[in-house]
């Protein structure tokens, strides 16, 4: 099979932000290649390298973010990928750097390189939850509750900022037995966590066919199937299942658009966390959901990132 790499030149602080456009629109790997991240590892002086280039002493603005294509859909989905990341610019302007967004192509024949795109990946520790590659042997330690991920799919790992939030607030809040709703559930991970750690049902739902298939089997994988429901449905469209724990680790603008539906979802006394939110559109993620009875009681940042815990009008 035949694939295009697409590779934009942007920023360290822009790289997640173009990372989660890419994977809105692959599902064969997406990659950020960023000196930065290794200089920061040089000087932790609990990791021991066998060898590094003398060049890799200073920070560099320049990171290569990737993206693979099949060849029968590039034509038409990389304008669409590129229109998205100079609209995020705009959106962003004022709060994050996104550099040139230089961008270039290549076909790559046959699919080697997903052998060295899984290469990158490590078990993730987030909390007592750990998300473990499929392909990785990894033996468990007490305490912990480990969530494997396939391979062929990757709407969410636990590497990302948002991700990793969500997972570990909602450690902070779950209780057993608790009924847990994740709107937009991408590979499942958050559903996943949440039967782990003690949810007696997760109810996932995804506008994407193909997340809501890797949700699925990714369920199948942990042996939560029986506690897990997964929709595919626009939101929570017509769902009349209520949660002790509501989650939505989306885009800010699909936080604001969800906001008036939430009540309806949400067990009185329940909390709701929201990730995905970039700090040019907090204020308005937050006034969307004061609107609608809804409290911060806890604010989070990681990188780039933020994320909300909100609990809703005490009758």
């Amino acid at each position: 099979m035949k694939f295009i790499e697409l590779t934009v030149h942007t920023t360290t602080e822009a790289s997640e932000i173009i990372a989660d456009i890419m994977w809105n629109y692959t599902n064969y790997g997406v990659t950020v290649c960023d000196v930065n991240d290794i200089v920061a590892l040089q000087r932790d002086s609990t990791v021991f390298w066998d060898y590094m280039d003398d060049n890799l002493t200073e920070a560099r603005s320049d990171v290569l973010v990737k993206c693979f294509v099949a060849t029968d859909i590039a034509e038409q989905t990389l304008p669409q990928i590129m229109r998205d990341v100079f609209e995020a610019r705009e959106r962003s302007e004022g709060t994050v750097e996104f550099g040139t967004l230089e961008d270039t192509k290549r076909e790559i024949e046959g699919d080697d390189w997903i052998d060295v795109w899984k290469k990158h990946f490590r078990p993730i520790p987030l909390g007592k939850i750990v998300v473990v590659p499929e392909w990785i042997a990894y033996e468990k330690k007490e305490g912990e509750e480990v969530v494997l991920l396939d391979s062929n799919m990757a709407f969410g790992t636990g590497e990302h900022e948002t991700t990793s939030m969500c997972v570990e607030l909602m450690q902070d809040y779950l209780k057993e037995g608790d009924t847990v709703i994740d709107v937009g559930c991408g590979s499942g991970i958050l559903g996943i966590s949440a039967v782990k750690l003690g949810a007696n049902l997760a109810y996932l739902t995804d506008i994407d066919y193909v997340a809501v298939e890797s949700a699925r089997h990714n369920c199948e994988l942990n042996g939560v199937a029986e506690h897990t429901v997964v929709a595919h449905s626009n939101l929570l469209e017509n769902a009349e299942i209520k949660g002790d724990v509501m989650l939505a680790n989306i885009t800010a603008e699909v936080l604001r658009f969800l906001a008036p539906s939430i009540p309806k979802n949400l067990k009185q006394g329940g909390v709701l966390i929201l990730s995905g939110i970039i700090e040019s559109r907090l204020s308005l993620v937050k006034e969307a959901y004061a609107a609608v009875g809804m409290t911060v009681v806890r604010e989070r940042k990681k990188g780039e990132w933020y994320a909300l815990v909100l609990k809703g009008e005490e009758v």
